[in-house]
């Protein structure tokens, strides 16, 4: 922490919706946190604008690279790095932070998906801290500590949204246009991770990284569709008594539950009140997901089952897949079908090394390319 108290923030992909919602933060707790730095892929302009506002160092990463990180990280010695970075490109930023010694509010959670046991030795390796802030994961790691540990919870459960598709009929959901998907009811994100949420392939990933956080098998491991997006995660007390972590849907509540943890500070966030709503009244409303409409939630867990490498395939696929919806080279149920394809064209192999990640991530983008190939 530096002299005047206030704990330094560097924001790995300030232009995001993660980094937006942490920029705001930072200008609305001036008198807790202060912006060590900020980085960009390609948004120079509105990197500069940032930069100039906060009066700090930036990196715009698609010119300067990972090297152009761990300068600015080395340069600015922050108390805590936001990783807000999208896909698999935030894993090598993610170990650069862990490598340095410094916690980590951890949004991209293709770093656990990709290499969860690696990136944990590496935390506790150098003495620092990874704190989820997907919102989902934020509220278990939150019920978990409150509960008094994983030991005494025998379920987690992940909710989810359902996504723009949750009432629509199966065969129409097959053919869903681009526009259609990025209709989200709830959240305002990125267009990569908004057409993951209506495959539901994001809250597969959110179950693969459940599972390497926290250490529960796949067997203990629920989605329950909730559309209301007001419950962010439950957890099960090996009593049988179900606990929650209830907000208004806003990234801001984990973000700044990372950058305070582990204390529980006041914030300029309203306090969530069950009455307080346009309506006066709240319902709210629990239902099991369409596995078969929705078979990207399926593969997750088999990826998460079968844990070593196969999370990276099915990663791997997926953003390779995503890809080819967004550019209107496949329709919206070919997601589902290429991931399946080199999910099962893939071995499932152990992980020794980083090295080891980054070939099954290229074998399996190379195997879902020669699908798009057909």
């Amino acid at each position: 922490m530096n002299n005047n108290s206030t704990k330094r923030v560097l924001v790995l992909g300030a232009t995001g919706s993660i980094g937006k919602s942490t920029i705001d933060i930072l200008r609305n707790q001036k008198d807790r946190f202060s912006c060590a730095g900020i980085t960009a892929n390609k948004n120079k302009n509105e990197l500069d604008s940032l930069a100039n506002e906060f009066n700090c160092p930036s990196c715009l990463t698609s010119v300067e690279g990972t090297d152009g990180i761990k300068k600015l990280i080395d340069k600015t010695k922050p108390d805590i790095v936001v990783n807000g970075i999208a896909g698999s490109a935030g894993l090598v930023p993610t170990m650069l932070v862990l490598q340095s010694g410094i916690d980590l509010a951890l949004a991209n959670k293709e770093s656990v998906v990709m290499a969860g046991p690696l990136i944990f030795d590496l935390a506790q390796k150098n003495n620092c801290s990874i704190i989820p802030v997907d919102s989902e994961h934020s509220a278990i790691f939150t019920l978990l500590n409150q509960c008094g540990g994983a030991k005494n919870v025998d379920r987690l459960m992940i909710t989810a949204s359902g996504g723009p598709f949750r009432t629509w009929p199966s065969d129409k959901i097959k053919d869903a246009t681009l526009q259609d998907a990025l209709k989200h009811p709830t959240w305002d994100m990125g267009v990569k991770i908004t057409v993951d949420s209506a495959t539901m392939g994001n809250k597969g990933l959110e179950v693969i990284e459940a599972k390497r956080l926290f250490g529960f098998d796949t067997k203990n491991i629920q989605v329950v569709v909730h559309p209301q997006s007001i419950v962010h995660s439950l957890v099960r007390t090996n009593d049988g008594i179900v606990y929650g972590q209830l907000s208004h849907p806003d990234m801001k509540h984990p973000i700044i539950q990372a950058l305070d943890w582990p204390k529980i500070s006041t914030n300029f966030m309203k306090p969530f009140d069950l009455t307080d709503t346009p309506d006066v009244s709240m319902t709210l409303t629990f239902e099991k997901p369409r596995m078969d409409d929705f078979p990207l939630l399926g593969l997750a867990f088999e990826a998460a089952k079968n844990d070593g490498s196969s999370p990276i395939t099915f990663n791997a696929a997926n953003e390779v897949a995503v890809a080819a919806f967004i550019e209107g080279k496949i329709r919206f149920s070919g997601i589902a079908d290429i991931v399946a394809d080199v999910m099962q064209k893939s071995k499932t192999c152990d992980i020794t090394c980083v090295e080891d990640i980054f070939e099954y991530d290229k074998e399996a983008r190379m195997l879902a390319a020669e699908y798009l190939k057909k």
